[in-house]
């Protein structure tokens, strides 16, 4: 059994970039590319849920991340999720799962992981890394910082994501 379940849902993390139309757009997760490069020896196991950018997540998205948190045996969940609507996800997952008994980390990007200077790599890295130390709970890792899920916001004119 993995010590990490990794949850993908799409967000700029794993837009892609078309050079021909200029267009961001979904193929695969980059995700185990960005386990290898970064050499995780963590025991973590990856699955797609979605690729959908997070302003287009739903409420049954929604239903769908908290079913798959639910049924997962893994004791530390780490999900990429699209920054724009992080904060609303980490809401419901903290309503739905009563007894939370285990972290929960959401994790994203501002720039594609495939574009230069993309903060995706040290954003998965650092997320990896706290999902192992965290009490349980609803958190957000961005930018080397780690949020609960309620004390924070994406402050878009500088990129990051702050304290409220």
């Amino acid at each position: 059994m993995s010590i990490i379940r990794i949850f993908v849902t799409g967000g700029t993390f794993d837009k892609e970039y078309n050079e021909l139309t200029g267009a961001l757009a979904f193929k695969d997760t980059h995700l185990p590319e960005m386990l290898r490069l970064g050499r995780c020896r963590v025991d973590a196991s990856v699955r797609t849920l979605m690729m959908i950018d997070s302003l287009e997540m739903t409420d049954s998205d929604r239903a769908l991340v908290v079913e798959e948190c639910r049924r997962a045996v893994e004791s530390r969940l780490l999900i990429t999720h699209g920054t724009d609507t992080m904060i609303e996800t980490g809401l419901v997952l903290q309503k739905n799962l009563d007894n939370l008994q285990f972290p929960i980390v959401l994790t994203g990007a501002m720039i594609p992981y495939e574009i230069a200077n993309s903060d995706a790599l040290f954003n998965l890295g650092f997320a990896c890394g706290v999902a192992q130390t965290l009490p349980a709970g609803v958190y957000i890792a961005m930018n080397g910082q780690v949020f609960g899920w309620d004390n924070v916001q994406k402050n878009r004119s500088a990129g990051v994501f702050q304290p409220l």
